[in-house]
């Protein structure tokens, strides 16, 4: 039950509960396989973060943000960092297995001007 503060600031509430509810659907999405319902629901959430943005901006230069409210969007700030998070990884895990999957080519072992024409890994030694 939303308390006396939140009451007071439904200009706040209603963005605030838009982006949270988008965090949970972007969330379900993130484990279903579905790209498409993945870009929707990110979509989705790009709009109610700029709505609530501009919703806490305009608060704040009244100065009229209560704490609960501004409790509540900090998490939710962390829940995205948490998304990005786990999605960079995911994307890291996809790059590297890409990578043994298909890895680059590499040319003829000496270059037009004779010289070797090795490439350096990540690793940085020299490979053949």
């Amino acid at each position: 039950m939303p308390d006396r503060e939140q009451l007071c600031a439904p200009e706040l509430e209603q963005p605030l509960a838009e982006v949270e509810d988008c965090l949970e659907r972007l969330g379900a999405a993130l484990t279903g396989s579905e790209v498409s319902t993945i870009e929707q629901q990110a979509a989705h959430l790009h709009r109610a973060l700029a709505q609530a943005v501009e919703a806490f901006r305009a608060a704040a230069a009244k100065g009229k943000v209560p704490a609960p409210l501004r409790n509540r969007l900090v998490i939710a700030s962390g829940r995205m960092a948490a998304q990005r998070t786990v999605l960079t990884r995911a994307n890291v895990s996809l790059d590297r297995a890409i990578e043994v999957l298909m890895p680059a080519e590499i040319g003829d072992v000496y270059g037009v001007s004779g010289k070797s024409d090795r490439r350096l890994r990540s690793g940085g030694s020299v490979q053949a």
